[in-house]
């Protein structure tokens, strides 16, 4: 999950079938009427919808978890189960002190900040971790005041859309005009690029595969889009590799090793070698012969190329696909290689659990070897590191081109903020060493930018007093609702709410009505 940005550029114009256009017009034009009012939200109703959706996303966590396996083959319901609570309740939890809505008054700087929420955000959503990816993506747009229109994955099309009608029926229900959140029912290529190079979406949250983060990056709008990992953990002889190895094995066979997170390549001191093998046997995995090494290398990278069947399967089930037996209680393939390096295959990212092992002569040799896994890919994105040595915690972590390394954590949850205080996200920003420009996990305060008001620095011209200051999206019926973020009682309330949708729909059937007619002309 690396992370890339890029801004608004001149784009060829995307002819797509007239009914095709004319869906994604429709949808963007929806989200148009329903942002105008959400902007307008203080921060109560705000936090009132965002809770309200995240409470119904967990509710259905098991729901959506079942049927997203059985929809793409890929994971683990108990697993998916816990990501999609965890994108849920808790990143509101998370995200509770983040105001995103009052303007900021800072009288030491004579600044005032207001905040701009970005609009309408296109988010693509892969088929490795599709729900938990759609109520993550909800919920930030929803605590920055966007609406956001999802193109699902067509292997999870049907989870995701149902998802997304169940989250909108949530908000709505809550006070939120309708159309803050819509899915593609049918999602194509180019109705895709439609919607991509439209001017009327604001920015692209972009979680999937290359071609389609690519296509988001030349669209001609600001993109958000998210790359490859290629972890590589280290495992010191300061650790206790009994942990160590717990740790690393439940964390590649999570979820069937689908986050991109995951540990990729093991690396360890040759001394410790058989120590650390014994404790990854006893944890759950199966240290792979040379001939299986050998035979699990054809299988999951004929010409050079990940077999994308393996992505997101069992380790009992791709050893049988790759030629070889293993007893039903292993979780992780550990395949030994005696070096690595771009003309290794198994140095590359994988997304199931197959677990690279190779060993150096010398903590400088082990850390070069982590460099190297880097270069193959991975730039920007985690490492991990299992010991108790400090000092070369440090030195393994200043040595790689990566913005966040998981000390003595499972990486997979580490990495993505759920192992570990990192911000919760399914978007890894990779920085600059990814050819980013977001290098910290994304969050709702990526999809808002702020105006500043700025005064004379002359400690002679005045500031102001900004306590009796209303903020702009008041109405004015209450004195006391100002810039301290008290809430506007008329856009906080039920009959509020409820005035704005009859609008929304009235103004909805008027778009819909002239977007018919277009179509029949």
């Amino acid at each position: 999950m690396g992370t890339q940005m890029h801004s608004r550029v001149d784009a060829p114009r995307v002819v797509v079938p007239d009914q095709a256009q004319a869906i994604a017009t429709m949808k963007i034009e929806r989200a148009g009427w329903a942002i105008r009012a959400f902007a307008r939200f203080d921060r109560p109703a705000v936090m009132k919808v965002s809770r309200a959706v995240a409470e119904v996303a967990f509710s259905q966590a098991q729901h959506y978890a079942a049927w997203a396996v059985r929809e793409t083959g890929m994971g683990v319901v108990e697993h998916k189960k816990l990501k999609n609570e965890l994108s849920s309740r808790a990143l509101v939890d998370f995200y509770e002190d983040m105001d995103l809505v009052n303007p900021r008054v800072d009288e030491a700087r004579k600044m005032v900040e207001i905040p701009k929420p970005a609009g309408i955000i296109l988010a693509l959503t892969p088929a490795t971790n599709p729900v938990s990816t759609l109520y993550y993506k909800t919920i930030m747009a929803l605590l920055s005041r966007n609406a956001i229109v999802f193109s699902p994955h067509p292997l999870a099309r049907e989870c995701c859309c149902d998802a997304a009608a169940k989250l909108e029926a949530a908000a709505v229900e809550a006070g939120a005009p309708a159309g803050l959140i819509q899915c593609i029912e049918q999602p194509s290529v180019l109705l895709v690029q439609a919607l991509m190079a439209s001017p009327k979406i604001q920015v692209i949250l972009a979680t999937g595969g290359g071609p389609m983060v690519r296509a988001a990056y030349s669209s001609g709008n600001p993109a958000i889009g998210v790359g490859p990992g290629n972890a590589p953990v280290y495992v010191d002889p300061s650790a206790d590799f009994s942990v160590a190895a717990r740790r690393i094995v439940d964390s590649k066979a999570f979820d069937n090793s689908v986050l991109c997170t995951n540990e990729s390549v093991l690396i360890a001191l040759e001394k410790s070698r058989q120590q650390l093998e014994r404790a990854l046997r006893a944890a759950g995995a199966h240290i792979c012969s040379e001939a299986e090494t050998s035979k699990l290398r054809d299988w999951l990278f004929p010409e050079g190329h990940l077999n994308t069947a393996a992505v997101g399967k069992s380790a009992g089930w791709i050893a049988l696909q790759a030629g070889f037996r293993v007893v039903g209680s292993v979780r992780t393939l550990v395949a030994p290689v005696s070096h690595l390096g771009i003309e290794e295959s198994l140095t590359k990212e994988k997304l199931c659990p197959v677990l690279t092992f190779a060993t150096a002569a010398s903590f400088e040799g082990a850390r070069s070897m982590a460099q190297m896994v880097l270069r193959v890919t991975g730039s920007g994105h985690s490492a991990a590191f299992h010991g108790e040595d400090l000092q070369r915690a440090m030195l393994f972590a200043d040595a790689l081109p990566v913005y966040r390394v998981v000390v003595n954590a499972p990486c997979s949850q580490g990495a993505a903020g759920f192992a570990t205080h990192l911000a919760p996200s399914f978007m890894i920003g990779t920085g600059y060493f990814g050819r980013s420009s977001v290098g910290e996990n994304i969050g709702p305060q990526h999809l808002v930018h702020w105006t500043r008001l700025a005064w004379n620095s002359d400690t002679s011209v005045p500031f102001g007093d900004f306590s009796e200051v209303r903020a702009p999206f008041d109405n004015g019926d209450e004195a006391s609702a100002l810039f301290a973020g008290a809430a506007s009682p008329a856009r906080a309330s039920d009959e509020g709410g409820n005035i704005d949708r009859d609008m929304l729909r009235r103004l909805i059937l008027e778009e819909l009505r002239q977007l018919t007619g277009a179509s029949r002309d």
